[in-house]
């Protein structure tokens, strides 16, 4: 982690509650997943290309719904009021600052509408994306897509990865199972089969299947990105059937803590898509350095999660911003050294496993 990151971050857990800084920081079971997401981006090099570089690179990225200034998207995370008080609208204001997207968490304490509004008051133009997870009423389900879609969101990103919820243990040994008073799922709020004026759970469901999500596509005109994706085989499927984009993902390490690191999962599922999507990953990125490796083994861009918090924690809007530049003059700083013009000039041929017998 950069020195940058890790100084937002022990500010962070300085300011937040423990029983909160536990809830983002934790992982699943062991949390063998948690650490390993940041651990994968040891074990490769970049074998940088040289004499053939300019003094001004493009950082810019195409994607679903958006044009990013950069291919660093914030990742979708729960319960930012609980971070700080101005919660989602100032990460969205931050992010929109920084030219590049928010995936609006389903599970905001801020509803999507004010989110969309928050970024939009800063860039006319900024793309929000709303994370959707699939509902066992399809009813549920389909007013959270037009809630979505009414707010203005240029994309829906489906989480996919959460049949039922992870164990966390720092959550169980804390007793933190419910937001506090005063604190609420906003997006959640007067649904089907909800108390009037009130919010239903977030469900989890082992029943839902490609049929669910078929529904939902056909429903809206929105791009539909799949995230949570760790086989190439379901990369396959999901391109077969219309998806508009994948998103690597083992949920932060938050769900199953027998899979691999998102990055070790990244180079087999961007084969399987073999260009005809974008390929997200998210997952322990903490330097410029580990986006340009994300990007030389197959991704189009990366997500970050944590670091998003701990700056909105340590300083809110400020800090979400301090982050996202960091990450960006970080990058800008890689690619140069790579001998890179723009995003495509890095290449699976610049990466290397680390140690003298493997390349």
């Amino acid at each position: 982690m950069s020195p940058g990151l890790s100084d937002l971050h022990d500010r962070a857990r300085e300011l937040l509650d423990p029983v909160h800084y536990d809830y983002f920081a934790g992982g699943a079971a062991d949390e063998v997943v948690l650490a390993d997401n940041e651990r994968a981006f040891g074990r490769f090099a970049l074998l940088p290309r040289i004499l053939r570089g300019t003094p001004t690179r493009d950082l810019a990225v195409a994607l679903p719904g958006a044009r990013a200034s950069m291919p660093v998207v914030v990742a979708p995370t729960a319960f930012h009021r609980l971070a700080h008080p101005d919660g989602e609208l100032a990460t969205a204001r931050a992010t929109a600052a920084a030219g590049t997207v928010l995936v609006s968490s389903m599970a905001s304490t801020v509803a999507v509408g004010a989110v969309v509004a928050a970024a939009r008051s800063v860039d006319p133009a900024a793309a929000v994306w709303f994370q959707l997870y699939l509902q066992p009423d399809a009813e549920v389900t389909r007013c959270l897509v037009r809630r979505a879609e009414d707010a203005g969101c240029t994309a829906l990103v489906v989480t996919v990865d959460s049949p039922v919820f992870g164990r966390r243990e720092r959550d169980v040994r804390n007793g933190f199972d419910d937001l506090p008073a005063g604190f609420a799922a906003e997006n959640m709020r007067d649904l089907p089969g909800g108390p009037p004026g009130g919010t239903r759970d977030i469900e989890m469901s082992a029943a839902l299947s490609w049929d669910d999500l078929d529904l939902v596509r056909a429903r809206t005109t929105l791009p539909v990105l799949l995230k949570g994706v760790l086989h190439p085989e379901d990369a396959r499927l999901a391109v077969e059937r219309g998806l508009d984009g994948i998103v690597v993902s083992n949920h932060g390490g938050r769900q199953f803590d027998a899979v691999p690191a998102a990055l070790d999962a990244l180079p087999r599922i961007a084969d399987a898509v073999d260009g005809r999507v974008p390929v997200l990953l998210d997952g322990g990125v903490r330097r410029g350095s580990d986006v340009a490796l994300a990007l030389a083994l197959g991704a189009t861009a990366v997500g970050v999660g944590r670091p998003v918090v701990w700056g909105l924690a340590a300083d809110g809007e400020d800090g979400v911003r301090q982050v996202l530049d960091l990450l960006r003059d970080e990058f800008d700083h890689a690619l140069a050294l790579c001998g890179g013009r723009g995003l495509a000039d890095l290449t699976r041929d610049l990466v290397v496993t680390r140690g003298a017998a493997s390349w």
